[in-house]
Protein backbone atom coordinates (compact mmCIF):
# COMPACT_ATOMS: atom_id res chain seq x y z
CA UNK A 1 0.00 0.00 0.00
CA UNK A 2 2.97 2.54 1.01
CA UNK A 3 4.22 1.95 -2.56
CA UNK A 4 1.29 2.78 -4.24
CA UNK A 5 0.97 5.95 -2.41
CA UNK A 6 4.39 7.08 -2.82
CA UNK A 7 4.02 6.23 -6.66
CA UNK A 8 0.77 8.28 -6.67
CA UNK A 9 1.98 11.09 -4.90
CA UNK A 10 4.45 11.15 -7.71
CA UNK A 11 2.83 10.81 -10.64
CA UNK A 12 0.72 13.43 -8.81
CA UNK A 13 4.23 15.79 -8.22
CA UNK A 14 4.71 15.25 -11.59
CA UNK A 15 1.51 16.05 -13.17
CA UNK A 16 1.74 19.29 -11.21
CA UNK A 17 5.39 20.17 -12.51
CA UNK A 18 4.17 19.78 -16.17
CA UNK A 19 1.56 21.98 -15.65
CA UNK A 20 3.63 24.67 -14.28
CA UNK A 21 5.75 24.53 -17.23
CA UNK A 22 3.35 24.64 -19.39
CA UNK A 23 1.17 27.61 -17.74
CA UNK A 24 5.18 29.52 -17.93
CA UNK A 25 5.94 28.56 -21.37
CA UNK A 26 1.59 29.54 -22.61
CA UNK A 27 2.69 32.91 -20.57
CA UNK A 28 5.97 33.53 -22.66
CA UNK A 29 4.08 32.90 -25.95
CA UNK A 30 1.73 35.62 -24.94
CA UNK A 31 4.19 37.98 -23.92
CA UNK A 32 5.65 37.40 -26.71
CA UNK A 33 2.93 38.58 -29.47
CA UNK A 34 1.67 41.45 -30.13
CA UNK A 35 -1.00 41.60 -27.61
CA UNK A 36 1.31 40.84 -24.78
CA UNK A 37 4.02 43.42 -25.77
CA UNK A 38 0.81 46.25 -26.04
CA UNK A 39 -0.36 44.55 -22.39
CA UNK A 40 2.93 45.35 -20.36
CA UNK A 41 3.43 48.57 -22.29
CA UNK A 42 0.20 49.83 -21.30
CA UNK A 43 1.06 50.19 -17.24
CA UNK A 44 3.46 52.49 -18.38
CA UNK A 45 3.00 56.44 -18.24
CA UNK A 46 1.96 58.53 -21.42
CA UNK A 47 4.70 60.13 -22.84
CA UNK A 48 2.38 61.89 -25.64
CA UNK A 49 -0.14 61.95 -27.50
CA UNK A 50 -0.85 63.61 -30.45
CA UNK A 51 -2.91 63.89 -33.67
CA UNK A 52 -2.28 65.82 -37.49
CA UNK A 53 -3.15 68.99 -37.05
CA UNK A 54 -5.40 69.30 -40.12
CA UNK A 55 -6.68 65.61 -40.09
CA UNK A 56 -10.44 66.43 -40.70
CA UNK A 57 -9.60 69.01 -43.44
CA UNK A 58 -7.05 66.95 -45.38
CA UNK A 59 -9.14 63.45 -44.23
CA UNK A 60 -5.79 61.68 -44.03
CA UNK A 61 -3.56 61.96 -40.76
CA UNK A 62 -2.00 60.15 -38.22
CA UNK A 63 -2.63 59.76 -34.27
CA UNK A 64 0.36 59.08 -32.18
CA UNK A 65 0.38 57.31 -28.36
CA UNK A 66 3.76 57.03 -26.85
CA UNK A 67 3.91 55.17 -22.98
CA UNK A 68 7.30 54.44 -21.25
CA UNK A 69 9.54 55.71 -18.71
CA UNK A 70 11.52 58.66 -18.32
CA UNK A 71 14.67 56.86 -18.37
CA UNK A 72 14.85 53.54 -20.49
CA UNK A 73 12.32 52.23 -23.01
CA UNK A 74 9.47 53.83 -24.76
CA UNK A 75 7.08 51.97 -27.01
CA UNK A 76 5.22 54.08 -29.92
CA UNK A 77 1.48 53.19 -31.54
CA UNK A 78 1.08 54.94 -34.74
CA UNK A 79 -2.93 55.35 -36.42
CA UNK A 80 -2.91 56.19 -40.09
CA UNK A 81 -6.17 57.92 -40.19
CA UNK A 82 -8.72 58.41 -43.39
CA UNK A 83 -11.57 60.14 -41.81
CA UNK A 84 -13.70 60.36 -45.45
CA UNK A 85 -13.78 56.77 -45.88
CA UNK A 86 -11.43 53.87 -44.85
CA UNK A 87 -11.29 54.16 -41.23
CA UNK A 88 -8.13 53.36 -39.40
CA UNK A 89 -5.91 52.69 -42.74
CA UNK A 90 -2.86 51.64 -41.11
CA UNK A 91 -1.17 50.73 -37.71
CA UNK A 92 1.82 50.90 -36.12
CA UNK A 93 3.80 50.03 -33.14
CA UNK A 94 7.10 49.72 -32.29
CA UNK A 95 9.47 50.23 -29.22
CA UNK A 96 12.12 53.41 -29.43
CA UNK A 97 14.49 54.77 -26.55
CA UNK A 98 13.14 57.21 -24.32
CA UNK A 99 15.65 59.90 -25.60
CA UNK A 100 14.80 59.72 -29.13
CA UNK A 101 11.06 59.76 -28.56
CA UNK A 102 11.40 63.87 -29.30
CA UNK A 103 13.39 63.63 -32.37
CA UNK A 104 11.04 61.27 -33.81
CA UNK A 105 8.36 63.06 -32.79
CA UNK A 106 9.99 66.42 -34.56
CA UNK A 107 10.27 64.06 -37.77
CA UNK A 108 6.97 63.25 -38.03
CA UNK A 109 6.00 67.15 -37.26
CA UNK A 110 8.24 68.09 -40.06
CA UNK A 111 6.11 66.06 -42.48
CA UNK A 112 3.00 66.84 -41.12
CA UNK A 113 1.94 69.41 -37.77
CA UNK A 114 1.43 67.34 -35.18
CA UNK A 115 -1.18 68.76 -32.19
CA UNK A 116 -0.89 67.98 -28.31
CA UNK A 117 -4.58 66.06 -28.22
CA UNK A 118 -5.89 64.32 -24.45
CA UNK A 119 -5.80 60.63 -24.30
CA UNK A 120 -9.80 60.42 -24.11
CA UNK A 121 -10.11 62.63 -26.61
CA UNK A 122 -7.60 60.46 -28.88
CA UNK A 123 -9.28 56.95 -28.47
CA UNK A 124 -13.01 58.33 -28.63
CA UNK A 125 -11.83 59.63 -32.17
CA UNK A 126 -10.25 55.94 -32.58
CA UNK A 127 -13.44 54.12 -31.71
CA UNK A 128 -15.86 56.36 -33.68
CA UNK A 129 -14.28 56.37 -36.79
CA UNK A 130 -13.52 52.50 -36.52
CA UNK A 131 -17.60 52.77 -35.73
CA UNK A 132 -18.52 54.77 -38.61
CA UNK A 133 -16.16 52.88 -41.28
CA UNK A 134 -17.33 49.50 -39.88
CA UNK A 135 -20.97 50.85 -40.69
CA UNK A 136 -20.35 50.73 -44.45
CA UNK A 137 -18.34 47.55 -44.37
CA UNK A 138 -15.06 48.49 -44.11
CA UNK A 139 -12.69 47.24 -40.82
CA UNK A 140 -9.89 48.95 -39.38
CA UNK A 141 -6.77 47.39 -39.92
CA UNK A 142 -6.24 43.88 -38.37
CA UNK A 143 -3.84 45.26 -35.61
CA UNK A 144 -6.29 47.64 -34.43
CA UNK A 145 -7.95 46.12 -31.78
CA UNK A 146 -4.27 44.66 -30.10
CA UNK A 147 -2.34 48.46 -30.25
CA UNK A 148 -5.89 50.11 -29.13
CA UNK A 149 -4.87 48.65 -26.18
CA UNK A 150 -2.30 50.51 -25.34
CA UNK A 151 -4.48 53.16 -24.27
CA UNK A 152 -5.01 51.43 -21.25
CA UNK A 153 -7.25 52.70 -18.32
CA UNK A 154 -7.90 56.06 -20.75
CA UNK A 155 -11.54 56.95 -20.26
CA UNK A 156 -13.01 57.99 -23.81
CA UNK A 157 -16.48 58.91 -22.11
CA UNK A 158 -14.37 62.15 -20.76
CA UNK A 159 -14.43 63.22 -24.30
CA UNK A 160 -17.59 65.25 -25.04
CA UNK A 161 -16.69 65.92 -28.72
CA UNK A 162 -18.69 64.75 -31.46
CA UNK A 163 -17.00 64.15 -34.22
CA UNK A 164 -18.15 64.24 -38.26
CA UNK A 165 -16.59 61.45 -40.94
CA UNK A 166 -16.60 61.34 -44.60
CA UNK A 167 -17.03 64.34 -47.33
CA UNK A 168 -19.78 66.46 -48.37
CA UNK A 169 -21.95 64.48 -46.01
CA UNK A 170 -20.81 61.16 -47.47
CA UNK A 171 -17.72 58.66 -47.39
CA UNK A 172 -15.53 59.57 -49.74
CA UNK A 173 -13.01 56.66 -50.85
CA UNK A 174 -9.46 57.90 -52.28
CA UNK A 175 -7.46 55.19 -53.63
CA UNK A 176 -3.87 56.13 -54.04
CA UNK A 177 -1.50 54.85 -56.18
CA UNK A 178 -0.24 52.22 -54.43
CA UNK A 179 -2.91 49.98 -53.94
CA UNK A 180 -3.38 46.95 -56.35
CA UNK A 181 -6.94 47.26 -58.22
CA UNK A 182 -7.84 44.03 -56.83
CA UNK A 183 -7.42 45.96 -53.59
CA UNK A 184 -9.51 49.04 -54.54
CA UNK A 185 -11.87 47.07 -56.40
CA UNK A 186 -12.54 44.86 -53.26
CA UNK A 187 -13.47 48.41 -51.16
CA UNK A 188 -15.74 49.51 -53.70
CA UNK A 189 -17.37 46.07 -53.84
CA UNK A 190 -17.45 46.94 -49.77
CA UNK A 191 -18.88 49.86 -50.07
CA UNK A 192 -21.44 49.13 -52.92
CA UNK A 193 -22.81 46.16 -50.55
CA UNK A 194 -23.95 48.44 -47.55
CA UNK A 195 -25.02 51.69 -49.16
CA UNK A 196 -26.90 52.34 -52.00
CA UNK A 197 -25.40 53.99 -55.32
CA UNK A 198 -25.13 57.47 -55.14
CA UNK A 199 -24.64 57.72 -51.16
CA UNK A 200 -20.58 57.33 -51.83
CA UNK A 201 -17.50 58.58 -53.58
CA UNK A 202 -14.16 57.34 -55.04
CA UNK A 203 -11.41 58.59 -56.73
CA UNK A 204 -7.55 58.03 -57.36
CA UNK A 205 -5.39 60.52 -55.43
CA UNK A 206 -2.94 62.30 -57.81
CA UNK A 207 -0.26 62.40 -55.09
CA UNK A 208 2.17 59.56 -55.01
CA UNK A 209 2.50 58.01 -51.76
CA UNK A 210 4.64 59.03 -48.89
CA UNK A 211 6.73 55.66 -47.36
Amino acid sequence: MGKVNLAARRGAKANRRKAIVAQKRKAEAIGGTLAGQVARAAAAPIRCCLLSERLFDNGMGTLILARGDAFGQCVVAGFLLDTFGLGVKDVMFRPIETGKLASYVDLLGSATPMVTIEPSYARKLLRDLVMWSGSRGLQPHPDFAAVERLFGDVDPRLCEDAFEFGHGGKPLYVADLSEMPPLVGGRIDQLSAELQPGDFDYGVSVEEAVE
